[in-house]
């Protein structure tokens, strides 16, 4: 017999040898769902539900940083929309969900990293 012949002859025991017990196939994918879960899914839903508490949680007086990078103090709360003071006499309706952040009241916007 040459070599070509013995590398493409099947294994010992059979046409069927190199199979797997399908359980073994159904514990790897459960496996993975559940790491997939707990590294991609659940920390997502957590930045979700913080998110919601943080829009949720503004309130009259507050001072807030939208995601446009402009400052300002809520000064009347809607249902979606927040009425900001941005300056003197100078008052924006502004959609809630811009909201990025909410600073406490001698609380200074933190200043990005630069890379």
């Amino acid at each position: 017999m040459n070599l070509l012949s013995l590398a493409m002859a099947s294994p010992q025991g059979g046409a069927g040898g190199g199979q797997q017990n399908p359980m073994f196939m159904v514990g790897w994918l459960v496996l993975m769902g559940g790491i997939f879960y707990f590294m991609m899914i659940r920390p997502q839903q957590r930045q979700a539900k913080a998110r919601r508490a943080l829009l949720d949680g503004v309130k009259s007086g507050d001072r807030v940083i939208f995601s446009g990078g402009m400052l300002g103090i809520v000064t009347n709360v809607k249902d979606k929309i927040l009425v900001v003071k941005i300056a003197d006499n100078v008052k924006v309706e502004v959609i809630r969900s811009a909201v990025s952040q909410v600073l406490g009241k001698d609380e200074e916007p933190a200043a990005e990293e630069k890379k």
